[in-house]
């Protein structure tokens, strides 16, 4: 029977495909589902066998270690070189979605802030 080895929502596609060719080369026979039409199916690498199931969790909890420290480390080569992305870069590549998030934002935070003070004056 198959199980679940590894969600791919919000999963970054380098990740997505560096964790299906660790699988491939190992052999470890897993099929792969998507979000569907309407993106709300859940997308994830399952293994077909369930005698596979360990070997694949173990390689994909080794991996995922190595790539946190290889990700860190890029990040901080980055931040020390200055070529990180900041929050001024965010609003040069897109200002208008920015300035859109930031008025969520603020709505989210003024209507429940008005709406208790509202229930107080009552």
């Amino acid at each position: 029977m198959s199980k679940l080895l590894f969600k791919l929502r919000n999963v970054p596609d380098d990740e997505a495909e560096e964790v299906r060719v660790l699988l491939s080369e190992h052999q470890i026979d897993f099929y792969e589902t998507t979000a569907g039409n309407w993106g709300i199916s859940m997308p994830a690498l399952w293994v077909r066998e369930e005698s596979q199931y360990e070997q694949a969790r173990e390689l994909l909890d080794t991996y995922q270690v190595e790539r946190s420290v290889r990700v860190r480390t890029e990040y901080d080569r980055l931040k020390r070189e200055g070529k990180h992305k900041t929050i001024i870069d965010s609003f040069r590549e897109n200002p208008f979605t920015f300035i859109a998030y930031l008025f969520v934002v603020y709505a989210l935070l003024y209507l429940p802030f008005k709406f208790i003070s509202e229930l107080g004056k009552q």
